[in-house]
């Protein structure tokens, strides 16, 4: 199978497509940091302590699904480059490293959304729980 010029470029859409909620996403934790830090400090509480945690750790999967996709465009980039010049072989070998960098980055946001959702839950259970 021979990858044209225009191959590769297909995933530039997609990996803009995808920076952009995760950018939204990295951009929504960082204010409920700012937020539950300000909350500690006026008033300490455990559960924040906790909270701040788990954010910590979504922050990271954040930034690692940002990183991949970054990599997964320049994977790419490099391979429209190597086609250019005629180096099909190691165009063909940079675009499968870009998809399996997009793979990894979307398995990556897979497990931050589980994540956020157990916490979105324990939040609920503790609503839940509070009397009325």
């Amino acid at each position: 199978m021979r990858i044209e010029l225009n191959t590769p470029a297909l995933l530039f859409p997609a990996i803009s497509f995808l920076l952009l909620p995760y950018t939204n996403r990295y951009l929504a934790l960082a204010s409920l940091i700012r937020n539950l830090l300000a909350q500690n400090l006026a008033s300490p509480d455990h559960r924040l302590v906790s909270q701040i945690h788990v954010l910590r750790r979504r922050i990271t999967l954040i930034r690692l699904m940002q990183s991949f996709a970054v990599a997964a465009m320049l994977a790419s980039m490099l391979c429209m480059l190597m086609i250019f010049q005629g180096w099909h072989d190691v165009g063909h070998a940079l675009f499968f490293i870009a998809l399996v960098m997009m793979v990894i980055s979307l398995a990556i946001s897979l497990w931050e959304i589980q994540l956020s959702t157990h916490a979105l839950n324990v939040q609920l259970e503790l609503l839940e729980s509070q009397p009325t």
